[in-house]
């Protein structure tokens, strides 16, 4: 091998005294006409060093009931339930989005029950992140370093990309270290696809792998219109089919958690379905894009704004929309009490209607952020109250006494009937609370210490 290198390195030594015109370093190559060829290489200078890798550690744990019979043989003093703990390690990416507050934006998936968050920049530097929030719906996550000379990534108007435009991905595929791939927007609003609770997805041919999570979608002037997210890939890699959340999407959950601490989502108050062909013939309309209301719920901003069943919701704040999950997905990343404008099909007519959106209550929340011996059990809010959706075996939850299907409808002697009002009251109880549960067609009181 050795003597095969020596002399091919000979014949290239040859060449280039022979031509005696060859520059010491090389260039790049010029076009025809004389001119440089086009390289992406100026852009990423500027964008790369906003883009970090971001490496967590944690340990799950999980909680299993102990068997009767185990109790049995060791008497009252036998551990109610066995704790397992099993420590984990991940690597993603992150983008630099306000490099004088130190915030980065990645995925929540990315940092979902890490104990420690430690980013790695671009020009070697280390740093303990803090997470400032998430949402886990979005799948949206916000962190924090305390460092100088950063360098932050500029947003473009994400509603103002087309299908063709060109696309680069930035990230940390694999820890391999920061990657740059390229491709083009191949799809907008994207949803239906079961990823994540709210979709509303940039789709792009750039290659994106595990890792690129967090990681940078930008296009061609270095801005940012996306963090990547996703990937279908039926055989474990990339095969030209990636999904990021939309910078405006994003941002809007940014400016949420930094001024509230978490994401208080907007809610317009319909139910609806996708706007089908058998519809759109039955409304005599030419398009098939758009979301159809089957039912607006009393007292909602739906409701305030004048919208009615069997309108037809095309755009919102001037822009298209193209289902109803794109709509879900817009309406639920605006912040209550954001005002939009939504256009609307009523009767063949085009019309304008102007909403400020209400608080969702009826959002899921894991039970420990509400009380620890509630740990383990999943709630929604439903229209009967406080519904546990999931108790997981074994868990505090589950010792408590609470049971999937069980709906909470008080505390002490307060009536609750949604998430809200149950946090509210569980935050002013100092010692004991019970919570007044419905089970089937009965009543009973749980005691939570």
């Amino acid at each position: 091998m050795k003597a095969k290198l020596s002399l091919v390195s000979a014949a290239i030594l040859g060449a280039t005294l022979t031509l005696g015109t060859l520059p010491a370093y090389a260039s790049l190559p010029v076009a025809v006409d004389g001119q440089q060829l086009p390289s992406l290489a100026p852009m990423l200078e500027k964008a790369t060093p906003a883009v970090v890798s971001v490496a967590v550690s944690g340990t799950h744990v999980s909680k299993q009931r102990v068997p009767d019979v185990f109790r049995y043989f060791f008497g009252p003093n036998a551990p109610q339930e066995q704790v397992r703990e099993r420590p984990f390690r991940g690597l993603g990416s992150g983008v630099i989005i306000d490099a004088d507050k130190g915030y980065i934006v990645t995925n929540n998936h990315v940092i979902d029950g890490a104990d420690t968050i430690q980013i790695g920049l671009l020009d070697g530097r280390e740093f303990e992140a803090k997470l400032i929030g998430s949402d886990s719906e979005s799948d949206i996550a916000l962190l924090q370093i305390k460092a100088d000379k950063l360098t932050e990534i500029k947003s473009a108007d994400s509603d103002a990309i087309h299908v063709g435009d060109f696309a680069v991905a930035i990230g940390n595929p694999f820890g391999l270290g920061q990657t740059v791939t390229s491709g083009i927007v191949s799809a907008l609003g994207r949803s239906g696809l079961g990823i994540e609770m709210l979709e509303n997805f940039i789709q792009t041919d750039a290659a994106i792998n595990s890792g690129n999570s967090g990681g940078a979608l930008v296009n061609l002037r270095g801005e940012l219109i996306g963090i990547n997210t996703a990937i279908v890939a039926p055989g474990g890699g990339n095969v030209g089919i990636g999904f990021a959340i939309p910078a405006n999407m994003m941002h809007s959950l940014v400016d949420q958690i930094i001024e509230h601490g978490e994401v208080r989502r907007g809610v317009l108050g319909i139910s609806g379905r996708e706007l089908d062909s058998k519809l759109a013939e039955g409304f005599g309309l030419d398009s098939q894009h758009g979301a159809f209301v089957n039912e607006v719920m009393p007292d909602s901003a739906a409701d305030d704004a004048g919208i009615k069943a069997g309108d037809i919701i095309i755009s919102v704040d001037g822009r298209k929309i193209k289902s109803f999950q794109e709509l879900r997905a817009k309406i639920g990343t605006l912040g209550a009490g954001a005002k939009v404008e939504l256009g609307i099909i009523r009767d063949g007519k085009n019309k304008t209607v102007k909403v400020t959106l209400g608080e969702a209550s009826n959002q899921t929340a894991s039970a420990d952020e509400l009380h620890p011996q509630l740990a383990g059990a999943n709630l929604e809010s439903t229209s009967k109250g406080v519904e546990i959706m999931e108790v997981q075996e074994g868990s505090p939850a589950a010792l408590s006494g609470l049971r999937k299907g069980d709906i909470i409808v008080g505390v002490n002697r307060t009536a609750v009937k949604d998430l809200k009002e149950l946090r509210e009251q569980l935050k002013e109880q100092d010692g004991a609370a019970a919570l007044k549960v419905l089970r089937g067609k009965s009543i009973r009181y749980l005691v939570l210490r």
